[in-house]
């Protein structure tokens, strides 16, 4: 059996064919940054107050500001409380002024909003203020859960079926229910679409990050991985953009969502996995494939090399309980759920935040989405040169320190804060990518999708508490960031646990992963299912003994 690292050596490991899927996969990451926070300028906050225009049935001349006066009680700080207002009184206009009104209740008549920055929000449209400002944040949450539900599905089935199939119908619902989401007439609605769409997301995000990494050469993997997470970046630099553009979020809902539909092309373009065909045991498949890039690549690959590629001895699909029954695979797949879950925390956590640093919004999101393109191309000079291991423990143990360091800086230091946020979403996009090449490479070929599966669904259950932590700056405005400082920590250690895998290539079965080696047709130890076999050669040599 030919190894396929050699196989890739023969068909180009990084020609033209590599390089169109991977601007493929830099398409689909630009979008995926409208999908993922769109919603962060959709649900924008304004100021408000309650709704008294019972007033204006006692004098129908009172001027705003004086309605105003009348009706509504001023907080601590000078300004017009947002949740309450006086209690309504059967009085004449008269004796409202000479006596005042003293007893207060929460709104009764709706909230009336200032509008002159933005047309139409989630929060306006759907009353999201006061005792229902927790449903935005909620509605991210569950955004999220669709995330983690994307991941149990289409991990699995991304190595049952192939990775080209799960890419396609998971950009068709991100599609069909994005812009579905922008006629919903109920919030509730709009988020059980928005749960779909995540999933759909998974789907992508996953296939995107495993068809790469197997159809790349060992030493240009880090780089057609990480030039994809750039794109993401760029994706959030013009997110920021059309969002300052498109004031109503019904029309930045399809803005972010319709551009899908330019990529039909992905259906007769988009190529399957050969090395997934290979453990799959369709070698004629492969072999096509094979052709086609090598073509491509302008390289003559001679009959003689296709007939040598064998067919491999077909085995069932993995599941994610393989990646616990050898011990070294299970220590590698604890600590790298480990790294994803505190990872997608503090990135998700800062990502979310953008509105509470006390910096314009739009100019908070343009900052955020243009530090991650160098912290993205800076992470694939790290892998290369000091190795994956030390970059993911750098960076996760420099993003904690920095998220623990605001919590110890006044809340009226916006701009401090802003820029150490800054830093720390710095080290934590860099992470992220890293954790990517990371996890294509310490997982086998046959469990490869269940194991990227598995650790992004321990990241998209902390993609799901991240919003809901930042409901506890009510009980004290350093609990969020000391949660997400604390995490990063935590992983960074554990980082040291894990092997190296610079220039190595990947592994296409579980037995690799334990240490032993690969079996060949003259009858080797292999292992098929967790379970190793002797072959006919080495029976016969124990039957001697």
């Amino acid at each position: 059996m030919t190894e396929f690292g050699e196989i890739l050596k023969n068909v180009g490991e990084f020609g033209r064919f590599q390089k169109f899927l991977v601007f493929q996969m830099c398409l689909l990451s630009f979008l995926n940054a409208f999908y993922m926070f769109g919603q962060v300028f959709m649900g924008i906050s304004v100021p408000h107050h309650c709704n008294t225009d019972w007033i204006l049935a006692k004098d129908p001349n009172l001027t705003e500001k004086y309605q105003l006066n009348l009706t509504i009680p001023c907080n601590t700080e000078g300004s017009y409380e947002q949740c309450l207002m006086y209690t309504p009184v059967d009085w004449d206009i008269e004796s409202i002024e000479r006596y005042g009104l003293n007893s207060t209740e929460v709104c009764q008549d709706g909230w009336v909003y200032d509008m002159s920055q933005q047309k139409s929000t989630l929060v306006t449209e759907f009353d999201l203020v006061c005792h229902r400002k927790e449903q935005k944040d909620i509605s991210q949450s569950i955004h999220m859960l669709g995330l983690l539900i994307g991941s149990i599905i289409f991990g699995h089935l991304g190595d049952r079926i192939g990775r080209r199939p799960v890419m396609l119908i998971s950009m068709l619902l991100m599609f069909a229910f994005g812009v579905g989401a922008a006629f919903v007439p109920h919030f509730y609605v709009y988020m059980v679409l928005r749960c779909v769409v995540g999933i759909g997301m998974a789907g992508v995000m996953l296939n995107n990050l495993t068809l790469v990494a197997e159809w790349v050469g060992a030493s240009q993997r880090a780089f057609a991985t990480i030039i994809a997470h750039v794109c993401f970046a760029v994706g959030l630099i013009v997110l920021a953009g059309v969002a300052y553009a498109i004031r109503n979020w019904r029309l930045l809902e399809i803005a972010c969502s319709a551009p899908t539909a330019l990529l039909f092309w992905f259906f007769w373009l988009l190529p399957e996995s050969p090395r997934w065909l290979l453990t799959k045991g369709k070698l004629k498949k492969a072999q096509k494939l094979l052709q086609k890039a090598a073509v491509m690549n302008k390289v003559e690959l001679s009959e003689t090399f296709l007939i040598k590629l064998q067919e491999e001895k077909q085995s069932k699909s993995g599941s994610m309980i393989d990646l616990f029954r050898i011990p070294n695979l299970r220590k590698v797949t604890l600590i790298m759920c480990l790294i994803w879950f505190v990872n997608s925390l503090v990135y998700y956590g800062l990502s979310l935040s953008v509105g509470s640093f006390g910096v314009d919004i739009y100019l908070t999101q343009l900052i955020f989405g243009a530090v991650e393109i160098p912290a993205r191309i800076g992470s694939i000079f790290m892998v290369q040169y000091i190795g994956r291991k030390p970059s993911q423990s750098t960076c996760l143990l420099l993003g904690g320190v920095v998220c623990l360091i605001v919590t110890a800086i006044p809340k009226d230091f916006s701009i401090v804060i802003t820029v150490l946020a800054v830093i720390g979403k710095f080290a934590a996009a860099s992470s992220y990518s890293i954790c990517y090449i990371y996890a294509a490479e310490v997982f086998p070929t046959v469990i490869r999708q269940n194991g990227v599966g598995l650790c992004s669904m321990t990241s998209r259950v902390a993609g799901i508490i991240a919003p809901l932590i930042n409901l506890l700056d009510q009980y004290h405005p350093a609990i969020p960031m000391a949660v997400y400082g604390s995490g990063p920590i935590i992983g960074g250690l554990f980082c040291f646990l894990l092997p190296e895998t610079r220039n190595r290539d990947l592994q296409d079965h579980t037995h690799e992963a334990n240490g032993v080696p690969r079996s060949d047709i003259n009858g080797e130890q292999h292992l098929i299912n967790g379970h190793l076999e002797l072959s006919t050669e080495q029976e016969q040599k124990s039957t001697r003994l």
